[in-house]
């Protein structure tokens, strides 16, 4: 069984807990991320993938495994998140998802595959909604929605 499809059919049932409003799809042909970035041994810190200007602005833990991080670029009004493992190492099913709250407007952008170190950065502009968030890291979730404006 391919890795995406196991991580596809975690995400179904994430998507069914969070309402529906993700609909998450494996990218074909994912191969290994090698990261540059330190993580932290007792848990995962933000490495600043989302780029300069994005401040973080919430985080939910991937239960033992990691955390999702979303920030914001108020310049930019654009989102951004990802999912970082508290230890990384040999390439391991890991996915970011972020989304419009309720479906509306923009379909959710999501990054998964096997990596070392962390899933994503994905962007989302959203303006004038609410967002949600995933992250997943070897059938672990995290989730959380919010950030209006």
């Amino acid at each position: 069984m391919k890795v995406s499809r196991h991580l596809t059919t975690a995400a179904v049932l994430a998507t069914a807990a969070l309402g529906g409003a993700l609909a998450l799809a494996a990218p074909a042909g994912a191969a290994p991320r090698t990261a540059t970035v330190a993580a932290a041994t007792a848990g995962a810190a933000y490495n600043g993938a989302c780029g300069t200007g994005y401040t973080v602005i919430d985080s939910t833990p991937v239960e033992d495994k990691g955390t999702v991080y979303v920030t914001y670029n108020k310049s930019t009004g654009k989102n951004c998140a990802v999912t970082i493992r508290n230890a990384p190492g040999a390439p391991v099913s890991t996915a970011v998802t972020l989304g419009i709250d309720a479906g509306r407007g923009a379909p959710a952008v999501v990054d998964n595959g096997l990596y070392t170190t962390y899933a994503g950065p994905v962007y989302l502009d959203a303006r004038g909604q609410c967002i949600l968030w995933l992250g997943a890291i070897e059938g672990a979730l995290g989730n959380g929605h919010g950030h209006c404006g």
